[in-house]
């Protein structure tokens, strides 16, 4: 692997790809699950399949579409939940039906043969190109400054959110930016592992690190290095057996959830 992996470009891609976005999977992805915002990822991550089709039917990076339908998709989702949060979940059930049957529509609307979208749907991290990987990059430095920036209210405001409130912070603002940079990292993760399984990979390792480290900045280093294991396992299997790598990485990481799980529960 180590011999292919000097040699070949698209390996270099996949595991820089991996690394970086083992870093979006660490941050917010503990952010997600201690926040129990898993539903809302699924809706943004579904919606971006809308933009990925208005991409190819208009002839635009369809990436920079998954962009613009995730983030409008957040702050309507964000929106919603501030002013009647009963109704948060329809809404979510919706924008997630209305992006997945968008992406439909706007690709049988093209001319000539449509295009593959089994790359975005189930991830192929292999294919990552250099465009694609400085987009990944750059989204991943974006979260970071976004939560190094504001650390300490995350801690407060994952903590107690309506304390937060009550002394003063600005937890609207809060709460907005966290959608939004959930939509970036779904998008960033798209490539990796697709719009159908990104939750798993968002959810499984920051799951798996509340086993293992109790502390907000401990549980995400955890996270990030968990993932950056699975995403590499992922990449070795599907190099040397051909199966995709998108269900791959999801299927180690879903498994060592449940085992760790399992242990845990019994010590």
């Amino acid at each position: 692997m180590i011999k292919a992996l000097l040699e070949y470009s698209f390996l270099q891609n996949a595991v820089i790809a991996a690394l970086f976005s083992s870093v979006i999977c660490g941050i917010i992805g503990v952010v997600i699950v201690e926040k129990k915002l898993l539903m809302m990822s699924g809706g943004i991550a579904h919606t971006a399949y809308g933009g990925v089709g208005l991409g190819y039917l208009l002839g635009f990076e369809p990436m920079l579409g998954a962009g613009i339908f995730s983030v409008a998709a957040a702050l309507i989702i964000g929106k919603i939940r501030r002013k009647n949060a009963k109704n948060s979940d329809v809404v979510i059930g919706l924008l997630w039906s209305l992006g997945m049957a968008s992406g439909i529509l706007f690709t049988e609307l093209m001319t000539g043969y449509p295009p593959d979208m089994n790359s975005y749907l189930f991830g192929n991290i292999l294919s990552v190109t250099t465009s694609d990987l400085y987009m990944i990059i750059t989204l991943t430095v974006i979260v970071l400054l976004v939560i190094a920036v504001f650390f300490n209210d995350w801690k407060a405001f994952l903590f107690d959110e309506r304390f937060c409130a009550i002394v003063g912070m600005k937890t609207a603002l809060l709460e907005y930016l966290l959608l939004i940079i959930t939509a970036l990292s779904v998008v960033a993760l798209i490539r990796v592992a697709g719009i159908i399984l990104v939750i798993a990979l968002l959810s499984a390792p920051a799951a798996c690190a509340g086993f293992i480290s109790k502390t907000l900045k401990g549980r995400m280093i955890t996270a990030a290095v968990l993932s950056a294991l699975f995403c590499l396992v992922g990449i070795t299997v599907s190099y040397y057996s051909g199966l995709p790598s998108g269900a791959v990485i999801v299927f180690v990481c879903s498994i060592t959830y449940f085992l760790l799980s399992a242990v845990c529960r019994k010590i």
